[in-house]
């Protein structure tokens, strides 16, 4: 077993909440400076700048995880991490199509698509800010169908947060992991035990990035070990 630290929540200047100096260059640059060997872009209802990251991650022998930050029907966070950009870019389908409204920059900021070579490709006018009208059990059903893993975000958050939205967690719902942006909010989770968890920064800025990040104790990095780790099967652990 290898230790991969991961931060698995970044956001790049697709989000209009991001700052514009969120490209693929400086996320990565600054992932390689702050000795993370993982990260995951997960922009708001948009996967349109993950390949411009993970081509340029490859190039630094930093391994990126493609994902997206869901928002639900109820107005809960998801985080969706894919293996492959095909399962990945079926998602973003689903959420376009369930995705209403159009982007108002003055109001909510730019959501700038780029390349790897730093080149502005194009706006996205979508509210990727806005809730999908894909109510959050067929959220992680969907993620699940095509292949992903499903996080509910930042749980120990009143806002956008499971529990502050809905004032608990379903214990039905089928969630893979979940995240808290404060480690030691773990031990306030209701049916904690029932969970494997992970931190991330959530970054929206440079400096943020790698401020939080999770251990993966597995063999490779892939959806398949990482799912192992949050199983905790055959010595595969996360830590926080």
């Amino acid at each position: 077993m290898r230790e991969f630290r991961a931060d698995l929540h970044i956001h790049t200047c697709l989000s209009p909440c991001a700052g514009l100096e969120m490209s693929p260059k400086q996320i990565v640059s600054e992932a390689k400076r702050k000795g993370l060997h993982v990260i995951g872009i997960c922009d708001h209802n948009s996967a349109e700048n993950v390949p411009a990251v993970m081509q340029t991650g490859a190039k630094a022998g930093l391994h990126v995880i493609g994902g997206m930050e869901v928002t639900s029907r109820e107005e809960v966070h998801i985080l969706a991490l894919f293996g492959e950009n095909e399962s990945l870019f079926a998602l973003q389908k689903a959420v376009y199509d369930h995705l209403y409204g159009s982007n108002d920059e003055g109001r909510y900021g730019d959501q700038v698509i780029v390349n790897g070579d730093e080149e502005v490709l194009g706006y996205s006018d979508k509210l990727l800010i806005g809730a999908t009208d894909i109510d959050i059990d067929r959220l992680v059903g969907i993620i699940h169908e095509f292949g992903g893993l499903a996080i509910a975000a930042h749980v120990d958050r009143e806002g956008f947060g499971i529990i502050g939205q809905l004032g608990f967690i379903p214990p039905a719902l089928p969630l893979d992991a979940l995240e808290v942006a404060d480690p030691s909010a773990r031990d306030t989770i209701p049916g904690r035990d029932r969970y494997a968890f992970v931190t991330g920064s959530d970054a929206h800025t440079i400096d943020r990035v790698g401020t939080r990040c999770s251990r993966f104790w597995m063999e490779d990095v892939s959806i398949g070990e990482m799912r192992r780790c949050f199983l905790g099967i055959d010595g595969r652990r996360v830590d926080m």
